[in-house]
This record gives C-alpha cells, sequence and structure tokens, in this order.
C-alpha cells in the first residue's frame, strides 16, 4: 500500500473542458484505491494551500502529473503551482536548496533533492498523432520522444531527488480520439506500475 498523490494541472480552455484529464485521474484514483492504495487529488487550476502541497509531496510515495500539453508543455496553472509550490520547498523541505556546497560549488547542482524514495509518473494527453514522435522524418518533433518533449518536467522532478515510473500518453484526443482504448492502456499501465 503507497501514499499516492495525483496533480490534476489541466486548466479549462474554450476548446478543452478538462474531461479527459479529469476521467484520467478518476480513473487513476478507483484503480489504486481498489489495489489499496491511499490517494490525494490536486487540481491546481483551483485555490490550494502552498504549505498543504508540500505536505502532500512529502507524505507521497509516488506523484503522478496528470497533464495535458498546452504548447509543447504544461498549462500555466501548473506552472504557477510549481513557482508557488516548488519554490517555498526548497527551505529544505522538498531539497536542501540546489546541492552544492561552499567546498564544492561548480559540483551537484541539483543533487539536493530530500524525496530520494518518491517515484513520479507523468500522464499526459495530445493532440499530437503518436506517430509525430520518435520518427526524424516528422517535421516538428524532428525524432524526438514524449520524454524528450518534457524533458524539464522530469528535471523538475529530478531535483527533488524523485525517480520516474514509464510515461504514459494518450494522443491525437481532439481529431482521432480513441478514449476507450486510452483508458484500456492506463488500466494495463497502472496494473504494471502500481501492484
Amino acid at each position: 500500500m503507497s501514499n499516492i498523490l495525483i496533480i490534476n494541472a489541466h486548466h479549462q480552455y474554450p476548446f478543452a473542458e478538462g474531461r479527459l484529464n479529469r476521467s484520467m485521474v478518476e480513473l487513476a484514483k478507483e484503480l489504486l484505491e481498489a489495489k489499496g492504495h491511499i490517494t490525494r487529488v490536486v487540481e491546481t487550476q483551483h485555490d490550494y494551500d502552498v504549505d498543504e502541497q508540500i505536505e502532500n509531496h512529502i507524505w507521497a510515495d509516488v506523484v503522478i502529473l496528470q497533464s495535458p500539453v498546452n504548447w509543447m508543455g504544461v498549462p500555466w496553472s501548473f506552472k504557477r503551482y510549481m513557482d508557488e509550490v516548488y519554490t517555498a520547498g526548497m527551505d529544505g523541505r522538498l531539497t536542501a536548496f540546489d546541492g552544492r556546497t561552499e567546498e564544492e560549488p561548480k559540483k551537484n547542482y541539483g543533487a539536493g533533492g530530500t524525496l530520494t524514495g518518491t517515484n513520479y509518473m507523468l500522464s499526459l494527453t495530445f493532440n499530437a498523432p503518436k506517430e509525430s514522435f520518435n520518427d526524424e522524418n516528422e517535421y516538428l518533433f524532428q525524432g524526438k520522444s514524449v520524454d524528450d518533449l518534457f524533458f524539464p518536467m522530469h528535471m523538475n522532478f529530478r531535483f527533488f531527488g524523485m525517480t520516474p515510473i514509464e510515461t504514459f500518453a494518450c494522443f491525437d484526443v481532439m481529431k482521432n480520439a480513441d478514449i476507450e482504448k486510452d483508458f484500456q492502456r492506463y488500466t494495463a499501465h497502472i496494473e504494471k506500475y502500481f501492484s
């Protein structure tokens, strides 16, 4: 049994109400709780208490970030959450500053995280088709993977000492969605990584 923090990073836009990301959060919560895990859910587009969110991260064995991909990254409300929560957590609760020491000021930048032993997982929803990635002939991503695109997010979690679980992604969700298949794949993903 693990403590699992699920962060719903969706921000409502006229073209995207957030139903898919909300459904992914609900599915994860249901599957995880059925396995005996304890979950907490936060929605970054709503009000939250910074200290409570830091405590949620300390409490969690796993953090799941459920996010749409907006302009090749997370929505602004999650960026605000990071600025507020993660910056406040640099007081030693999430990281002992940036990991460098006076004796070694040029080494080990980013190695001060206090959440070693905590895992994280990215679960992302894309308008882009899966075929846009990992193919050098594709115009936009030029052979890059989803994890290449989200390298900065991986570094944010690594800064806190966290370890990744394989990223999950739904593709082409606005033009050629196959939500039932996505739910089946997500269920299998949860089954694989959360016993």
